[in-house]
């Protein structure tokens, strides 16, 4: 099967049934759909291996879809890898044919090609996020790698809406550094909420 841009095949390194860890929906119950490809580039980066997306198959949408039919859950997460870069519009599509609630975790750094119902950006320093995504995000989520980070993180607060909903989590590798000034700066600051992965506490994908 070869790659076209009309989304109706998509590079999937990764699929699975487990719980979200992060973020707003911490929790609950979710099937991941990580898609290869990232031009981004975080030096921190989990999972550098969906950067290339040419050695992860190429999978039909209704492929993928019938994976997600197989589990209990209908919260899909699509994330990457960089999940933007890609026309979603057949996937989302045919994962709202099963009643699917859709999230998407993004870096914001593309136009967004798909009705998801959730969208959470997590900006990067090595590739600026789209404004016009920001102005879109129910959730903004930024790393902390290092105390600038927080004036960073700041600077794209003011550019989401009031209900978009905040959080800072530290960079994992170094969880212990960063976690008490990220306690301090919420307690100061109320805004923010803390997001912790606790998928890597609990031991889950």
């Amino acid at each position: 099967m070869s790659f076209n841009n009309t989304g109706n095949v998509l590079p999937v390194m990764e699929a699975f049934y487990t719980i979200q860890g992060e973020g707003f929906h911490t929790g609950k119950p979710a099937f991941f759909i990580r898609l290869g490809g990232c031009n981004v580039g975080c030096s921190w980066c989990d999972v550098k291996e969906s950067w290339d997306a040419s050695v992860h198959p190429l999978l039909d949408v209704s492929e993928i879809t019938g994976m997600v039919l197989k589990s209990p859950a209908r919260f899909v997460v699509i994330t990457g890898g960089e999940p933007a870069m890609y026309d979603l519009n057949p996937l989302v599509r045919s994962l709202k044919e099963i009643g699917a609630y859709i999230a998407i975790e993004t870096s914001g750094a593309y136009e967004l090609k798909g009705d998801v119902d959730w969208i959470c950006v997590s900006p990067k320093k090595f590739k600026a996020p789209l404004m016009e995504m920001m102005d879109k995000a129910d959730e903004l989520k930024v790393v902390i790698n290092h105390p600038s980070d927080f004036e960073w993180a700041e600077n794209y607060a003011s550019t989401v809406t009031n209900d978009c909903n905040l959080f800072l989590q530290p960079e994992y590798e170094r969880f212990h550094r960063h976690i008490g000034p990220i306690i301090d700066y919420v307690k100061t600051n109320t805004k923010w909420r803390i997001s912790l992965q606790t998928h890597k506490i609990i031991n889950v994908p």
